[in-house]
């Protein structure tokens, strides 16, 4: 029986590893890459991420010290062999433009990481000005860019990801709940934010009105069922089951990943208020 393929970014894990206070040995990660590249499309850069996790107000020389190691990481990982092509690296948020604008000189496929501790309207800035670098004068990408932690409706609708990813999909399943498109004119539809629902029969909100699908009103909760039905799903097997929370919320990102125009599209800037 054939095996099917699938597209496979590998990120080096070092958020994770920050926020835990533990290092990731870049010679052991370029290793395991290079056993594993034939099952790889894409290999995310070691980044060097500034600071201690929880720590605020970082000087800009800590935020230059980590940009300029995560480069240095970039060129290591080329030096042991992981393909050029294959390999990703990232631009954060605080860091200086002369790196995005090194980094589109001199790869095809970039990341951009907003900051975790930044509100929308602030990504939506950051991103906004990273735009100037990445797409031209018709606001088409001239690199392939991936969101990294950007599955926010408002972020993926607004800017030409190539790719993006984050993981509410399954912390919102272990946390009980699923997204459910909003429904209107008879169909569901994914241009809107989503609803969370939570349907697990665990969950604190059991018993508040209008927070868990049993306190539903019945149309509401019906439109909600008739999704899951849609989708091959019953209330009583997510309610109980996590795992198959975690696949409903894939076939949604699936679905929602099938409403967006086909790439490149283009990033419309936006107007510069006249003051006078």
């Amino acid at each position: 029986m054939s095996q099917q393929r699938i597209n496979l970014i590998l990120d080096s894990g070092a958020f994770s590893a920050w926020t835990k206070k533990t290092e990731i040995n870049l010679d052991d990660y370029c290793n395991w890459c290079l056993e594993n590249i034939d099952y790889i499309n894409y290999v995310v850069n070691l980044d060097v991420i500034p600071g201690s996790f929880g720590e605020k107000n970082l000087p800009q020389s800590e935020i230059d010290r980590s940009a300029r190691k995560g480069w240095e990481n970039y060129e290591y990982m080329l030096s042991k062999g992981v393909p050029k092509e294959k390999l990703i690296h990232i631009f954060h948020q605080g860091e200086d433009y002369k790196w995005l604008e090194k980094m589109v000189a001199a790869m095809d496929y970039i990341g951009l990481s907003p900051a975790n501790d930044r509100t929308t309207n602030q990504k939506i800035d950051w991103l906004d000005s990273c735009m100037k670098y990445v797409t031209d004068d018709k606001g088409h990408p001239i690199v392939k860019f991936h969101g990294f932690a950007v599955t926010s409706l408002k972020l993926m609708m607004r800017y030409p990801w190539y790719s993006v990813d984050s993981t509410s999909w399954v912390m919102t399943s272990r946390m009980g709940s699923v997204y459910v498109p909003i429904f209107k004119n008879g169909i569901y539809i994914y241009d809107e934010n989503s609803w969370k629902v939570c349907v697990s029969e665990k969950s604190p909100n059991v018993k508040d009105a209008g927070k868990h699908i049993t306190t539903f009103a019945p149309q509401a909760r019906d439109v909600v069922c008739n999704y899951f039905k849609l989708k091959g799903f019953t209330l009583e097997e997510l309610a109980s089951d996590y795992m198959k929370r975690d696949e409903l919320n894939i076939i949604y990102f699936n679905d929602l990943e099938k409403t967006f125009p086909e790439w490149p599209w283009s990033y419309k800037r936006p107007k510069v208020r006249s003051l006078i």
